[in-house]
């Protein structure tokens, strides 16, 4: 694994931030690391960036335990960010560059590749607080990823974008990952996790409860439902789908309709089909896999309602 953390403990006064958790995140993937608010997130990523240490356990990074000097291949973009309100953009940027390792010559380079890029030239010499907020998050994203670090840290990248302008940033960090960076991604965007993610972690009250690859945890939380599109009468299906069939739904969309169908008592597609295939034209008919917000909203629930009951 690229980056581990291994039982990572993390107390503040009488609050108990992070308890034992693990985290495995494979090099060059994208990787969830979920939560609700104040689940610990922030203090793990604040621990791997060196910017607090944990009381026990210990990060793993690139096969053997981070070192001080590893900052340098770490970028990070926080929720919150920290831009110079007065400085001029192109100033900041350059001496955040600096700050990076990189030389006068190859930092002002590649700040004019990134700033073309984004077409955020014209804002070289204004002040950045006199830029909109997601003209500020195009900044900071430049600076976090200027140096080419090895592990990327996004905390909420999209906060404060249009559409359009999550979508250029969603393909960027698409691009780094194939240009081989390892990217550790916070969000509560169930959405963008869907869409990026290769694996994930959700962590709630400071406790992993649960992990793995989203297409298995998506797979491994279906419910048996099938959607059915069809054309002819609605009251036939709910005549036909009887006792192995559960009809949550039948709606009409354009020329034809849909229905959500829960399979029980280990029914079959087959059956299904069988049932109905004389009495209506079948258009389509694919598994409905849930949401990772559906996914999250369920797992968190029951996490919680467990610890209420102990």
């Amino acid at each position: 694994m690229f980056l581990e953390a291994k039982q990572v403990v993390k107390k503040y006064a009488n609050h108990l931030a992070l308890n034992n958790v693990n985290l495995q995140v494979p090099e060059n993937s994208i990787y969830g690391l979920l939560g609700p608010n104040g689940a610990g997130k922030t203090t793990l990523i604040r621990i791997i960036n060196q910017i607090t240490g944990p009381d026990s356990g210990e990060i793993i990074f690139n096969g053997r335990p981070l070192q001080s000097d590893d900052v340098h291949r770490i970028g990070y973009l926080p929720e919150e960010r920290g831009l110079y309100k007065k400085m001029k953009v192109g100033e900041q940027a350059l001496y955040l560059a600096r700050m990076k390792g990189l030389s006068r010559h190859d930092a002002l380079q590649k700040l004019k590749y990134w700033f073309e890029k984004f077409e955020i030239q014209p804002w070289w010499d204004k002040k950045v607080e006199e830029l909109s907020k997601g003209m500020q998050q195009k900044i900071q994203f430049v600076v976090t990823v200027l140096h080419e670090p090895k592990l990327l840290i996004f905390d909420e990248p999209f906060s404060g974008f249009d559409p359009i302008n999550a979508n250029i940033l969603k393909q960027e960090i698409l691009r780094l990952k194939e240009n081989g960076a390892t990217i550790l991604f916070s969000t509560h965007n169930m959405g963008s996790v869907e869409e990026l993610c290769d694996h994930i972690t959700l962590i709630n009250q400071s406790q992993t409860i649960l992990n793995g690859q989203i297409d298995d945890i998506r797979q491994s939380y279906k419910d048996n439902l099938i959607k059915l599109e069809f054309a002819g009468d609605g009251n036939i299906i709910k005549e036909k789908l009887t006792t192995d069939f559960h009809i949550d739904s039948i709606s009409s969309i354009n020329s034809h309709q849909v229905a959500y169908v829960k399979m029980q008592n280990n029914a079959t597609v087959n059956q299904l089909i069988g049932n109905v295939i004389n009495d209506v034209q079948i258009l389509g008919l694919q598994e409905v896999l849930p949401t990772m917000n559906d996914i999250f909203i369920k797992v968190v629930e029951q996490s919680n309602l467990s610890k209420t009951q102990k």
